[in-house]
């Protein structure tokens, strides 16, 4: 009899355990933790190395006591951290930058998402596939492809796309970062125009501070600036999209259009951003912990996608995104040429 009451509570709390979040969440916190710690110690991409870490995890994907949560880290999760982006960038920052650059990088960012829809619907894929590697590649890599991902309908193959998209762009980001410099000095581009082509081209925001300051300092402060404002374009390029795609599952379903609540807060804190009232220290405190949330939401997806699954793929994804990625480069260096 005791041995049946035994078992009974240790079935019950492996049941009350499926219904937490806990287990899920601390999983993703750990493969986060170990992608952070190779990223400060050998310089590997953090994102990329959460995604791979959480691969190696996927067994645990089947297991019921850590399904909750890991489905919690990889959208709610991922909606907070991409709410706090808002952050990053003011509008002074914007404005800053005067009329011709930012002009220059609204084409360059608006032209490559356009060519990513045309190109994905000539290659056979639709056109949530083209707006999600072309955004990423557009605006800034891998956070945008969350923060895209999170306005997209949710399947097994949204998922796989986004696990992919955040492996190539991070993948040619690193591998831009260590050729897009030799790329402008082959070119003879002075330092100011360097600086806009790195700013303007390179996907994820660390690759970008590393190439420019591996040319000069000065070249450093402005790709990063331009690269900023590359950022500033998600808040509308997500807004649009989020009100077409909302517009269409209305349009089929007879609810009304509504704005994810992770977008109106990015939107919030973008505008309190730009007021000046947030004093430094909350401000880098918020931007590290955006940073530190979409780290473990990758992580999460990571753990809920199977390398295998990756793997099928195939060659025609992996040529989107790389034609994607040499459209904005000649895009921004024709823009250089041509304002000389």
């Amino acid at each position: 009899m005791a041995n049946i009451l035994s078992n009974n509570a240790h079935i019950e709390q492996l049941a009350n355990l499926k219904n937490t979040y806990a287990p899920g969440v601390l999983i993703s916190v750990l493969v986060g933790l170990a992608a952070l710690y190779l990223s400060n110690n050998y310089g590997a991409p953090a994102m990329l190395m959460a995604l791979l870490l959480g691969m190696a995890f996927n067994f645990l994907s089947v297991e019921p006591v850590y399904a909750k949560g890991l489905e919690f880290t990889a959208k709610t999760v991922l909606r907070i951290g991409v709410a706090l982006l808002g952050v990053r960038i003011t509008l002074g920052d914007i404005t800053a930058l005067g009329v011709t650059p930012i002009i220059t990088v609204c084409a360059a960012v608006g032209s490559t998402i356009a060519f990513g829809l045309f190109l994905a619907k000539r290659m056979g894929f639709n056109s949530h596939f083209g707006l999600l590697t072309g955004g990423s590649v557009a605006i800034c890599g891998a956070s945008a492809a969350m923060a895209i991902s999170a306005i997209l309908p949710q399947s097994e193959e949204s998922k796989r796309n986004t696990l992919f998209t955040v492996i190539a762009v991070t993948t040619l980001s690193t591998i831009a970062m260590v050729l897009y410099p030799l790329i402008a000095l082959a070119l003879e581009l002075n330092t100011t125009e360097i600086g806009f082509f790195l700013g303007g081209t390179i996907h994820d925001v660390a690759q970008v501070v590393g190439a420019g300051y591996s040319v000069s300092e000065e070249a450093g402060n402005l790709s990063t600036f331009v690269k900023l404002l590359r950022v500033a374009t998600l808040v509308p390029v997500v807004l649009i999209a989020s009100f077409f795609l909302m517009k269409h599952n209305a349009s089929h379903q007879g609810n009304k259009v509504q704005l994810p609540f992770f977008l109106v807060g990015f939107v919030l804190i973008f505008i309190v951003n730009s007021t000046g009232v947030i004093p430094a220290a909350p401000l880098e405190l918020l931007n590290a912990l955006s940073s530190k949330l979409l780290l473990i939401a990758v992580a999460a997806l990571g753990v809920r996608t199977s390398l295998k699954d990756v793997l099928t793929v195939g060659i025609k994804p992996i040529l989107l995104v790389v034609m994607e990625t040499l459209f904005i480069a000649a895009v921004i260096l024709l823009c250089i040429f041509f304002t000389r």
